[in-house]
């Protein structure tokens, strides 16, 4: 299992960052959060990637190149979601069972 780190991310401090995420942002950074219902990508101006990490910081599951006005949904006993500029997923080489150190 390879260790990645994502540098620069930012992490939802409060109850409207988590709500809006990259949302009205002009181009996508490395932003985390941590919620069980699935994200949506309405009113979003641009593509994502989505990592779902477990407790561990494990990926447990993706989805690349998310176009706006799209809906992801994953197994909920998972909470941490990292939304990546849209090619992250493979200009890191992320693949399930890697472990992501945010920066």
């Amino acid at each position: 299992m390879p260790i990645i780190i994502i540098k620069n991310v930012k992490k939802s401090s409060t109850v409207f960052d988590k709500a809006t995420g990259l949302i009205g942002k002009k181009t996508a950074f490395p932003f985390f959060l941590e919620t069980r219902f699935g994200i949506h990508t309405f009113f979003l101006g641009f593509p994502i990637d989505i990592v779902i990490l477990d407790g561990k910081n494990t990926v447990v599951d993706n989805a690349e190149n998310l176009m706006p006005n799209r809906l992801f949904f994953w197994n909920p006993k998972y909470k941490k979601v990292l939304e990546l500029p849209v090619g992250s997923i493979k200009r890191y080489k992320i693949n399930l069972g890697d472990i992501i150190h945010l920066g």
